[in-house]
């Protein structure tokens, strides 16, 4: 059915190449969307910590994003795919998205128990998820296969420099003299962490309508919307496409999904317990209440600020390689190099030395974030790009979902409940993940039939 259907649908306006102001207008607002996930990595498990949560639970309680991330995607992506609004098929949930995030981002540092925490963020999840899934398919419907590179990595960039900067902020606060580290409210979580949330709300929303504002999508003609009119509609039918895109999935993107299972289990292990890391080994502390777990937490926003530094900076290069060299060698080497520099990560005791890791992190996480749908866009059809994003981004969470539910068993009885094990361990996964890509071939960019 959805090949079919791709078959007629398929001659959408032909995309025209952009300038680089414009795609940079066009990208604008995944520096919003970034900037949340950049606070939720680096605030979430401190948020939990102040509450009372133990390591232990750090994995259930991020359930959220994977199981979001897994339900939301690709049924959003469906529905783009099938929108046929006066205000385009993808911005509206640029919009609606961008509006949940920001009201959650307000809300989050005023938790006052561990399941208020972790409820909001069920809720930022999906809010995120909605902005993000459409997104993806707007570059890919926006611009020509030869500049999709650019569009996605250009995604990287803001992710990079969105990141950075949700994790700076709280730093900046205190450098600056606006709030003191020890300034705490009654529910234990630091002022710098309310500071960061409510300056995550306004950014979210205000790149997004900039990019809205900004950026009209290629009008579909008369013939093609009452194409997409005469579809199945209703839930069923969505339901439906998702598991026929399953079955005409292309191989590019079968292998990828091996690639995903390892990096993405990885970097979901690095999110909740970079902090712990940091705190045992750089400040020999293990206790939420102390001077030095605030350190460590705002150690935390200076190592992921620092590796989002270097994703925006190496972004662009990337995608001119991605041209030279092909966007598979590309992401060989950036996890090759990304998990041996994580390896490293627990082995440093002065947090000068930081920046190793910090390097090798930020080329892995650049390319994680744009060489693959690079990678893939030209292999999907157009007019089922929103399906086969939301599916892809469904490797991402898979993932996730398997860390929360087994990576407590690992953490307990293969890694010692040692958080300086789980990183290294991360470090592993994302160097295997680079060793899969092996397995794509630039014969496999063919739609499986």
């Amino acid at each position: 059915m959805v090949a079919a259907q791709a078959e007629k649908v398929d001659n959408l306006s032909s995309a025209v190449k952009l300038n680089f102001g414009s795609i940079i207008a066009m990208n604008l607002g995944f520096f919003g969307i970034q900037y949340s996930f950049g606070l939720q990595q680096t605030n979430m498990t401190p948020i939990y910590s102040y509450l009372g949560a133990n390591p232990d639970q750090l994995p259930l309680l991020n359930l959220a994003g994977p199981m979001t991330g897994l339900i939301i995607q690709p049924i959003i992506g469906a529905m783009s795919d099938k929108t046929t609004s006066r205000f385009g098929r993808r911005r509206p949930y640029f919009l609606i998205g961008a509006i949940i995030c920001s009201i959650c981002l307000f809300a989050m540092p005023y938790s006052s128990s561990i399941w208020m925490a972790a409820s909001i963020l069920w809720i930022l999840d999906a809010g995120n998820n909605i902005t993000m899934e459409p997104y993806r398919a707007f570059v890919s419907d926006k611009l020509p296969s030869e500049q999709h590179a650019l569009g996605f990595l250009t995604q990287s960039f803001f992710t990079g420099l969105g990141i950075t900067l949700a994790n700076l902020t709280p730093g900046i606060l205190i450098a600056a003299g606006l709030i003191s580290i020890h300034s705490r409210s009654g529910n234990n979580i630091p002022y710098t962490t309310y500071a960061a949330f409510f300056i995550g709300g306004i950014v979210s929303i205000g790149s997004i309508m900039y990019s809205c504002l900004t950026t009209k999508e290629t009008p579909l003609s008369d013939e093609e919307i009452k194409k997409i009119k005469a579809m199945p509609g209703g839930i069923g039918s969505i339901f439906k496409d998702i598991v026929e895109a399953f079955k005409v999935m292309p191989l590019t993107m079968k292998k990828l999904g091996i690639v995903y299972l390892f990096n993405w289990y990885a970097m979901f292990i690095y999110w909740q317990f970079i902090t712990l890391c940091l705190a045992k080994t750089i400040y020999n502390t293990t206790y939420a209440a102390s001077d030095g777990f605030a350190s460590a937490q705002l150690l935390t926003g200076t190592v992921n600020g620092g590796y989002n530094v270097v994703t925006f900076m190496v972004a662009f290069p990337l995608a001119f390689f991605a041209r030279k060299i092909t966007a598979q060698k590309v992401h060989l080497i950036s996890l090759l190099f990304g998990g041996m520099c994580l390896i490293c990560l627990p082995m440093i005791h002065d947090a000068s030395l930081l920046f190793i890791p910090i390097i090798g992190l930020g080329v892995a996480w650049a390319s994680m974030m744009g060489t693959p749908y690079a990678m893939l866009a030209g292999s999907i059809p157009k007019a089922k790009t929103g399906i086969f994003m939301g599916i892809l981004n469904m490797f991402i969470v898979i993932p996730m979902l398997l860390e929360t539910i087994t990576f407590k068993h690992i953490y307990k009885y293969f890694l010692g409940h040692d958080p300086a094990n789980a990183i290294a361990f991360a470090g592993a996964l994302i160097a295997i993940a680079g060793i899969m890509v092996l397995l794509i071939k630039k014969k496999d960019k063919v739609l499986a039939n």
